[in-house]
């Protein structure tokens, strides 16, 4: 029995939104209800109300098209639906949210949860289920995958025709699924969704939990757009979420997996950094450490646009070089960002401090802003948006920042412990601070104190200056040395120098050229007198 031809009326717990067939749509285009001419390639794209979003699908979902979300249970396919509407909302769009899984009630309480207030929004709830289990609606000769259609369906078309909505929504399609009974069924059922939608300028969101068996390969080719979300448990920490654009025709959008978090106010999400699609011209100057020993160490100092490493082990002075190198641009007049993995803001305050560097006063200045990192609740993701949010000024801050502090890439490294990209992501984070002008700075520490070192990844090759940071003992006291392993920009000093911390900031001795065999640990003396003290600062 074809669906124009059913007038029987039946409710079930479970609806069904019946759609017309190919007669009825054509019956509506001859009446003029339909616009074959406008195919939606010359509407601008449909913002999302997602920015990270946006940016993924190059301005949004093109309009007036079937588009396929889905994702299991949690993943936050409502809440990205309800986003997708109120922007409409805010645009002066007329919107209608058809729901068949959650009642009005339930949908209002996921908006006050995030504080949004649900106004504008036309929503279409699935009739009672008192009403359904009434015995009128209980009495038919008919098969119910035939019948229970007509009510539902009329209702949904009749929103339609009255309130011309340019967005709309399906929650879910479960129950379509469900109803439907057979593969072929669901499959026209969406079909005729999409014919009837044909030509009445509207963008449609078709909402999909995944609970049907199997990967609905066709349910994809008949949707002119498939977003994928997805929920990852991690062995210890948050979890993780991240979203994939599976098929976008005629449009260009990013690939690949995008971090994005669920919080109060929606979904953040961070679209996967291209070093390549950001540029600013910048000045190429040699930038001071903010110590003259450690400028003559590199050459003149470090370059802007490059990346440093610093890497030795723990306790030998790698964060107060970071931080002595922020004091000195902060008084340039220059931002630095600094995103501590290890260390916590208050001790890294005391730190400094006790070295005499007047880190409190450029911190309330906003030349200093330190940002506390928890590896296990960040993503590798989210991350990389902060540093390009601080980079663009587009955090709090609202100041560009010129140097950027990451310290260390220890806890960067723990942050993604279940990912098997870390180097890839790293160079394409320097790349990406390189173009835009900023000197980035990253620690490393190595496993052992004095002698033979490991690093737990090998990110010498990428950056662009590398100083390298050693114990070694001499004649009962532990003493560092730093030296300059390789900076591509220009010369520089290929000596190893004794570096001493104090009240008074930092200092580097002359050239330890009475010792051999520093970079063991264990040196051997060749100079002069009992101590060598000609080589102490």
């Amino acid at each position: 029995m074809g669906f124009d031809n059913c007038r029987c009326t039946l409710g079930l717990s479970m609806p069904l939104i019946a759609l017309p067939a190919r007669t009825e749509v054509q019956r509506l285009r001859k009446k003029g209800k339909m616009d074959e001419s406008d195919d939606g390639r010359t509407v601008p794209p449909r913002s999302t109300g997602i920015s990270g979003l946006d940016d993924i699908l190059n301005g949004g979902f093109p309009a007036n098209q079937l588009y396929l979300l889905e994702g299991s249970p949690g993943t936050g396919k409502t809440t990205l639906a309800l986003q997708f509407l109120m922007e409409g909302v805010r645009q002066g769009e007329t919107v209608l949210y058809v729901t068949l899984s959650e009642t009005r009630r339930e949908l209002l309480a996921v908006g006050r949860s995030h504080g949004w207030s649900l106004d504008g929004l036309h929503i279409h709830e699935m009739e009672p289920l008192e009403e359904s289990l009434s015995p009128d609606h209980q009495l038919t000769m008919f098969h119910p995958s035939e019948l229970e259609l007509t009510e539902t369906t009329q209702r949904v078309l009749r929103q339609v025709e009255e309130l011309k909505p340019s967005r709309v929504v399906f929650d879910s399609l479960s129950e379509m699924r469900l109803l439907a009974q057979s593969s072929l069924r669901y499959r026209r059922q969406i079909l005729a969704l999409k014919q009837f939608f044909a030509g009445r300028q509207a963008t449609v969101l078709l909402l999909d939990d995944l609970t049907g068996p199997g990967d609905d390969q066709q349910l994809q080719s008949i949707c002119h757009g498939v977003v994928r979300l997805e929920q990852l448990a991690t062995e210890y920490g948050a979890e993780r979420r991240r979203l994939r654009v599976l098929k976008l025709r005629a449009t260009q959008f990013r690939g690949g997996l995008h971090d994005f978090v669920l919080r109060k106010g929606g979904l953040d999400v961070f679209p996967r950094l291209v070093a390549s699609e950001h540029h600013a011209d910048f000045s190429e100057l040699e930038l001071s450490s903010g110590n003259p020993g450690l400028d003559r160490l590199l050459g003149g100092g470090l370059q802007a646009g490059s990346s440093t490493l610093l890497v030795g082990p723990a306790g030998t002075g790698k964060s107060s070089v970071c931080m002595s190198v922020c004091i000195a641009a902060a008084a340039r007049g220059e931002r630095s960002a600094l995103f501590l993995f290890d260390e916590t803001i208050s001790m890294l305050k005391i730190r400094s401090r006790s070295l005499g560097l007047p880190v409190d006063t450029y911190i309330d200045a906003g030349l200093i802003t330190l940002r506390q990192i928890e590896p296990a609740e960040l993503s590798p993701g989210e991350f990389a948006a902060s540093v390009r949010r601080a980079v663009e000024g587009k955090d709090d801050n609202g100041r560009p920042a010129k140097l950027v502090v990451i310290d260390s890439l220890n806890g960067y490294l723990l942050s993604m412990a279940e990912e098997k990209q870390l180097t890839s992501q790293l160079h394409e984070l320097f790349k990406y601070t390189s173009q835009q002008g900023a000197l980035a700075i990253v620690t490393l520490s190595q496993a052992g104190m004095v002698g033979p070192m490991s690093s737990p990844v090998d990110s010498t090759y990428l950056a662009d200056t590398v100083i390298l940071f050693r114990n070694f003992e001499s004649f009962g006291h532990l003493r560092r040395a730093i030296s300059v392993i390789k900076k591509r920009s220009g010369p520089h000093e290929l000596t190893l120098r004794e570096f001493r911390l104090s009240s008074g900031g930092l200092s580097l001795s002359e050239p330890l050229e009475d010792f051999q065999g520093v970079l063991t640990g264990v040196p051997t003396y060749h100079g002069k007198g009992d101590r060598g003290n000609r080589n102490e600062p």
